[in-house]
């Protein structure tokens, strides 16, 4: 299949304006998603198992890599995860508002890294709608995979009022998720990165924290998990802070990383804006994540993201710290089954160790 995708349907895809394949691919997979039978069919064939699940803040993961937020951005086709091979899928961002996101063009590709720049915007359907439609998907169910539900700020709610803005999304969208993502590290929201620092960070996510044990002990339930989606481009001092705030909130993990501003390499003179997604972003991910699992002695689980596109790529995120990893702009380039190529060879690692 992924011979097939390379060699057939990538070249029409990539005829089209980047988007607009995107959008077609949500359509099908949301299709995909309402066809239960035949996801269960494909579940069965392409949903590589791990020998031992992978157990994470409460909860069991089939096997070690997940779709990063970003490609279901309003939870339209995350049913069909499993039937692609994903053990499990991150949907969103989504903002407590609905918004547009940035004026087109906002995607790039750049075929001869396998990369991508974008400046989407948190483009989406709002906490509201989104959870409507999780709750018309789901019901009282579970996902058949850990469903992970990313979270961010509104454009237009200034960073003084950040933390209500969150903690709407969150009211309205943890009923439905198996663990929360914080997201203050995407670039392409105006000053959205200054919430990962001193002076807004420790506020933001405290308040969170205690929003989650009020609901948690109001229902009877346990806390939901929740996660800090961190940017590649802070300082390792940096870092430092936010893994003080993590500790101190007792949070569940971190995502490391979101895309680049930097242009690292063959990127040095492109002067398209927005996050960099893709093999050149996979060094600095690597780094983020390797120093997190040092200074934290490896207790805090970490989701690796960042230049993921085989099993070579998820292999040395693991050895260097990641609990879990995630893909995006593989699947672009490798095709829909690119997770289980990774999970395949993962499991056969975890194996040999055995």
């Amino acid at each position: 299949m992924g011979f097939y995708y390379e060699k057939v349907l990538r070249p029409v895809l990539f005829h089209s304006d980047p988007e607009k394949a995107h959008d077609m691919g949500v359509s099908t997979l949301d299709l995909l998603g309402k066809l239960g039978p035949v996801c269960r069919i494909m579940e069965s064939t392409n949903l590589i198992r791990t020998e031992s699940p992978i157990e994470l803040f409460g909860l069991t993961f089939p096997n070690a890599v997940g779709l990063a937020a970003g490609m279901d951005k309003n939870g339209r086709f995350f049913r069909a995860a499993p039937a692609l091979g994903f053990g499990h899928i991150e949907i969103g961002t989504i903002t407590n508002l609905q918004q547009p996101g940035n004026e087109r063009p906002r995607v790039f590709r750049f075929k001869e890294s396998d990369a991508i720049i974008n400046r989407m915007g948190f483009n989406n359907d709002g906490a509201e709608a989104v959870a409507k439609r999780l709750k018309a998907s789901l019901g009282k169910r579970k996902a058949r995979v850990p469903l992970g539900i990313n979270i961010g700020k509104s454009k237009i709610v200034p960073l003084d009022q950040a933390i209500p803005d969150y903690l709407a999304s969150f009211q309205l969208l943890a009923e439905y998720a198996d663990y929360m993502t914080i997201n203050v590290s995407s670039p392409n929201t105006p000053d959205l990165r200054e919430l990962q620092k001193e002076a807004y960070l420790d506020t933001l996510l405290g308040e969170l924290a205690k929003a989650n044990r009020s609901r948690a002990k109001k229902l009877g339930v346990n806390p939901t998990p929740i996660l800090l989606k961190i940017a590649p481009d802070l300082s390792f001092q940096e870092i430092d802070h936010v893994l003080e705030c993590l500790n101190r909130w007792e949070f569940s993990g971190v995502v490391a990383t979101n895309t680049t501003l930097g242009r690292p390499d063959e990127f040095s003179n492109v002067k398209e804006t927005g996050g960099l997604s893709g093999p050149p972003l996979h060094r600095r991910s690597i780094e983020v994540v390797s120093y997190i699992s040092r200074v934290t002695s490896g207790k805090l689980p970490i989701i690796g993201v960042g230049g993921i596109h085989d099993p070579e790529t998820a292999g040395r995120m693991v050895d260097h710290g990641a609990s879990l990893v995630q893909l995006y702009t593989s699947m672009v380039y490798r095709g829909p089954f690119v997770a289980k190529t990774i999970a395949r060879a993962l499991t056969a690692r975890q194996s040999s160790w055995m």
